[in-house]
C-alpha cells in the first residue's frame, strides 16, 4: 500500500460508515422515533402514578399518540413510526379497559417484544436473519446479501442475534415484574428500559455493518441492465434500418 492509497481507503471506509449511520437512522426513526416510542407510555405511567385513574391515563396516552401522527402528516414526514406507536397504544388501551387492570396497558407491547426477540433468533438460525430483511431494502441490496455477499450476511446474523438477545433479556426483566410489581413500578421500569437497550442494539448493528463488505446495489444493477438492453435494441433497430436502406438502394439500381 502506498501513502496515496491509504487516504483513499480511509475515505471509502468513512463513506461506508456514514451510509450505514444514515440507513440505521432512517430504519429506526432516529431521535424523533425514540421520542414517539417513549412519550405515550411515559404519559400513561405519570398520570396513573399521580391519580390512579386508568381511563384518564389511557385516553391521554392514546391522544398524544394520535397527535404525533397528525404532526408528522402536517409536516409531510414519514408516519410509519408514529403509526406503529398508535397501534401499540391502542391495543394497550383496549386490553386495559376490557380487563380493568392498568398493568395490561403494557402487556401487548411486552408480548410484541417477546415475539420480536424470538423472531430475530429463529430467522437467524434459519439462515435468513431478520435484520437483513429489515435493512436490505434500506441499503438497496434487497436479498442479494444471502447468496452474493456472505460477509454481509454474517454481519446481519450477528446484529440479529444481538437484537434478539437484548429483547429477550428485556423480557426476562419485565414479565416477572408484570406478575409481582404494581402498575406504577412496572411502568417506570418499562419506560427506563425503552431507550438504553434500543441504543445498545443499534450501536452493535452499526459496529457489525460498518466492518462488513459494502452492500450490492441491486437497483443500480437493474437500471444498468435496462439501459444496456435499451442500447442493444437501439443498435439492432439501427442495423435493421441500415439493411433496409441498403436493400432499397439495390432495388433502385436494379
Amino acid at each position: 500500500m502506498t501513502s496515496l492509497d491509504k487516504p483513499t481507503e480511509d475515505t471509502q471506509a468513512d463513506d461506508a460508515r456514514a451510509v450505514t449511520e444514515a440507513a440505521l437512522f432512517e430504519a429506526f426513526g432516529g431521535v424523533r422515533g425514540m421520542v414517539e416510542t417513549v412519550l405515550p407510555g411515559l404519559l400513561f405511567v405519570t398520570i396513573f402514578t399521580i391519580n390512579k385513574d386508568l381511563h384518564l391515563s389511557a385516553i391521554a396516552a392514546l391522544a398524544v399518540s394520535l397527535l404525533l401522527v397528525v404532526v408528522r402528516l402536517v409536516m409531510r414526514d414519514t408516519v410509519k413510526h408514529a403509526f406503529s406507536g398508535v397501534f401499540g397504544v391502542a391495543f394497550g388501551v383496549v386490553f386495559a379497559m376490557m380487563t380493568g387492570n392498568a398493568k395490561n396497558f403494557y402487556l401487548p407491547g411486552m408480548l410484541y417484544t417477546l415475539g420480536l426477540g424470538l423472531a430475530y433468533v429463529i430467522t437467524t438460525l434459519a439462515g435468513v436473519p431478520l435484520m437483513g430483511l429489515i435493512l436490505g431494502p434500506v441499503f438497496k441490496e434487497n436479498l442479494s446479501w444471502r447468496t452474493r455477499n456472505p460477509g454481509r450476511k454474517k454481519a446481519y446474523a450477528k446484529a440479529s442475534y444481538a437484537w434478539g438477545g437484548i429483547l429477550l433479556a428485556k423480557c426476562a426483566i419485565l414479565f416477572p415484574l408484570y406478575w409481582w410489581a404494581d402498575t406504577a413500578q412496572l411502568g417506570w421500569v418499562l419506560v427506563a428500559l425503552k431507550i438504553p437497550p434500543f441504543l445498545l442494539a443499534v450501536w452493535l448493528t452499526w459496529v457489525f455493518l460498518a466492518k462488513a463488505p459494502a452492500p450490492i446495489d441491486v437497483f443500480a444493477e437493474m437500471e444498468a441492465e435496462e439501459k444496456a438492453e435499451e442500447e442493444r435494441k437501439a443498435a439492432q433497430a439501427a442495423e435493421r434500418g441500415d439493411s433496409e436502406a441498403a436493400g432499397g438502394r439495390h432495388r433502385r439500381e436494379a
